[in-house]
């Protein structure tokens, strides 16, 4: 059987499908689908306050009993200037008068966030814990696993595949550079200190060779044959956002799964200007002013925090060039299917496949 391998014995589920945390736009009712159907529900908990963690950990134990996962970001080591903060400030005025908003203060708590993240998946008793944007400390990870929990790390290379492993991560993410939204990325290359950008078909099989935990591919796989290609490459299962972005369960906004609809593949890009971070998201008039930027954009959290109330405002008011539009490479083959309805449809998509070989 195509679905019975370590990575779902080791966490418990019938398909080796794990639905990517995609902060800010799961909901209990989206990872409590994905779970009920056979695969890994994941909350997105990268920008939630203690409250809302433990709401939606309630809320999904609600609708099932199956296990699911909790995923959020480790903290980063930002060193923006107050002069490079002015300057964004500056930059984005005119866009902050024309949507009549108010600059906004800068909130720097990312360790305590994490750290009160931590005890509540602990205390929980969650079974699955993913990070990205970086490896915990050995505090981190020891405590988790002394809880039994297992711990998923990311990596958008083969160095920081094997960083994650002799740090005692269970289960590899490799996120090839397809996949929407934030690049998980932590481990700077060569003297330009540039981002790793290497697809997943290249990707997951070198991270397979190179490490002996699990690996989970991830970037561009939208259906059942993404997840068997991925599985022929050696993976043990695969992570999928955008598949799930545009279902009926998520939270996204409507104009935001419309764009994905009706995009297309060459529409997506790879940018930090929204967050300071970088993410593949469709292009827009944002991104493009942005490429005319003079100074060196404030690192993640401060940008997010920065363009925070514009992206919102704009989103709000049905206006997709000034917000950001996070997405895979693959937006041809998204669907509105629930989450339900697109799990079954990707398992009978693979059965179908393997019953014609």
């Amino acid at each position: 059987m195509w679905s019975d391998n370590q990575l779902t014995r080791k966490l418990k589920i019938q398909y080796p499908i794990i639905q990517a945390g995609m902060a800010g736009s799961t909901t209990p009712q989206l990872v409590a689908a994905v779970s009920e159907s056979g695969g890994l529900g994941s909350i997105g908990a990268g920008y939630y306050t203690a409250q809302q963690l433990l709401e939606d950990i309630t809320q999904v134990r609600q609708l099932t009993k199956k296990p699911f996962a909790v995923n959020i970001f480790v903290p980063s080591q930002q060193s923006t200037t107050n002069n490079q903060i002015e300057h964004m400030n500056a930059w984005l005025k005119p866009y902050r008068r024309a949507l009549k908003l108010e600059e906004p203060v800068i909130n720097i708590n990312e360790r305590q966030t994490f750290e009160r993240a931590i005890d509540i998946i602990i205390d929980q008793q969650i079974k699955v814990c993913s990070f990205t944007f970086g490896i915990p400390n050995t505090d981190t990870i020891k405590r988790l696993k002394n809880a039994g929990i297992t711990v998923i790390g990311t990596a958008t290379s083969v160095d920081e595949a094997i960083a994650n492993e002799r740090a005692g991560i269970d289960i590899i993410v490799a996120q090839g550079s397809e996949a929407g939204g934030h690049r998980g990325s932590f481990l700077k290359l060569g003297p330009k200190e540039h981002e790793a950008m290497i697809g997943t078909m290249s990707l997951v099989p070198q991270i397979v060779d190179a490490v002996t935990v699990p690996v989970i591919a991830a970037g561009g796989i939208m259906d059942g044959r993404g997840v068997l290609a991925s599985l022929v490459l050696g993976a043990s299962g695969v992570q999928m956002g955008t598949a799930f972005l545009t279902s009926s369960d998520s939270k996204a906004s409507p104009l935001l799964r419309e764009s994905i609809i009706n995009s297309k593949e060459t529409d997506t890009v790879v940018t930090k200007t929204f967050s300071g971070k970088y993410a593949r998201g469709i292009n827009n008039q944002f991104i493009e002013d942005m490429q005319q930027y003079p100074d060196i954009i404030p690192e993640y959290p401060i940008q997010n925090q920065l363009t925070n109330l514009i992206r919102k405002e704009a989103a709000k008011r049905g206006n997709k060039e000034l917000t950001h539009m996070w997405s895979g490479q693959s937006p041809r083959l998204a669907t509105t299917l629930n989450a339900s309805a697109l799990m079954s449809k990707i398992v009978n998509q693979i059965d179908t496949l393997l019953s014609g070989v």
